[in-house]
C-alpha cells in the first residue's frame, strides 16, 4: 500500500478520459478523477454504482472512457439529479440516501464515491453500506478534501480557523468547507475505511500548487456566474461541466476567453508533477483505493 504519496498520475493517460477533460478548469478535480478512474481498474462488463454522482459528470466521464461499464448514479438531491438527466448522462440516475443504499447485497463490483463522505453526518454508515453492496473481492475509489489544504486554495478559511474560528461553510467568502461535515487526513480516511471493513491498497495526496483563492473563483465566483446564467453558453458549458459535442480544437474560435486562464491553470499546476528534494506538507485531496476482501 501507498500511504501519502507525492502524486500519482494514476489513470488511463491519453485517450478519451483526457479528450473529455480537455477543457477542465479545476485541475485538482481532473487529477482526482484520472487517479481514481486507474484505481478502479475499469474493464467492460463491470457493474459500477456512483454514491453521489451529483449532475452526472462522472457518469459520463465514463461512459466516453469505458462505454462497456453498467454504471448507476446515485444521489439524494433530486435538482442534481435532474441536471444529470437533463445533460444527457445515459446511465441510470437514481434518488436515495448513501447511508441507507436501495441494493441488494453484493451488487456491484465496483463503486466510486468521489468528495462526498465528507458531506456526510454518518461516514462509517456510509462506507458499511458501500461495502455491503460491492462484491466480494470487488473495488472502491475514494476522494475527500484534504485537511492540511494548500493556504492559496482557501486563504478565507485557513485564516479564519487558524485564528480559531468556525470554517465558513456557505455564502459569498465559502470555500473548502462548502457544505461540509469534516475534512481528512490520509492516516484518518483509511483508518474510517478499515473500519468498515475494507482493505486499503492505496492513499496518495493530490496536488499541492493551486493559483490564489483556487476554491472561490472557480466554485464560488464561476459556478454562480453558470447558475444565474451569466455567462455565454460555450463558456457556461465549460465552468459548469455541461455536456457538450466535443468541438474539434480547428474550427473553435480564434478568440476564447477562457484561454488565458486556462494557461494559467494548467502553468501552476505543472509544479504538481515537478519532483524537488522537499516534500509539499499540504494538498487539496486525499484519494484512496480500497478493496473488500474477497
Amino acid at each position: 500500500m501507498s500511504n501519502g504519496g507525492r502524486e500519482a498520475a494514476g489513470g488511463p493517460a491519453g485517450g478519451p478520459l483526457e479528450a473529455f477533460l480537455a477543457d477542465e478548469l479545476d485541475l485538482a478535480f481532473r487529477r482526482r478523477l484520472i487517479w481514481l478512474f486507474g484505481a478502479l481498474d475499469l474493464a467492460p462488463g463491470l457493474r459500477l454504482l456512483d454514491v453521489g454522482c451529483g449532475p452526472g459528470v462522472h457518469l459520463r466521464a465514463l461512459a466516453a472512457a469505458a462505454p462497456g461499464v453498467a454504471a448507476v448514479g446515485l444521489d439524494l438531491g433530486a435538482e442534481r439529479l435532474a441536471a444529470a438527466r437533463a445533460a444527457g448522462t445515459s446511465s441510470p440516475v437514481i434518488r436515495g440516501d448513501a447511508a441507507l443504499l436501495p441494493f441488494p447485497d453484493a451488487s456491484f463490483d465496483r463503486v466510486l464515491m468521489s468528495e462526498v463522505l465528507e458531506h456526510l453526518p454518518d461516514d462509517r454508515a456510509a462506507l458499511a453500506e458501500v461495502r455491503r453492496v460491492l462484491a466480494p473481492g470487488g473495488v472502491a475509489a475514494f476522494s475527500v478534501p484534504h485537511e492540511d489544504y494548500p493556504f492559496l486554495w482557501d486563504p478565507v478559511n485557513r485564516l479564519v480557523t487558524g485564528l480559531g474560528g468556525r470554517p465558513i461553510r456557505s455564502g459569498p467568502l465559502v470555500g473548502i468547507w462548502t457544505g461540509h461535515q469534516r475534512l481528512y487526513r490520509p492516516d484518518a480516511l483509511a483508518a474510517v475505511v478499515r473500519a468498515a471493513g475494507f482493505e486499503v491498497e492505496a492513499v496518495v495526496e493530490a496536488t499541492h500548487a493551486c493559483i490564489p483563492f483556487a476554491h472561490l473563483l472557480l466554485y464560488g465566483v464561476g459556478r454562480g456566474l453558470v447558475e444565474k446564467g451569466l455567462l455565454p453558453e460555450g463558456l457556461r458549458r465549460r465552468i459548469g461541466r455541461g455536456a457538450a459535442p466535443a468541438t474539434p480544437r480547428a474550427s473553435r474560435s480564434r478568440f476564447d476567453p477562457v484561454a488565458p486562464l486556462k494557461a494559467l491553470l494548467e502553468a501552476v499546476d505543472r509544479r504538481n508533477e515537478r519532483a524537488s528534494g522537499r516534500r509539499p506538507r499540504t494538498f487539496v485531496n486525499v484519494l484512496l483505493k480500497a478493496r473488500r476482501p474477497a
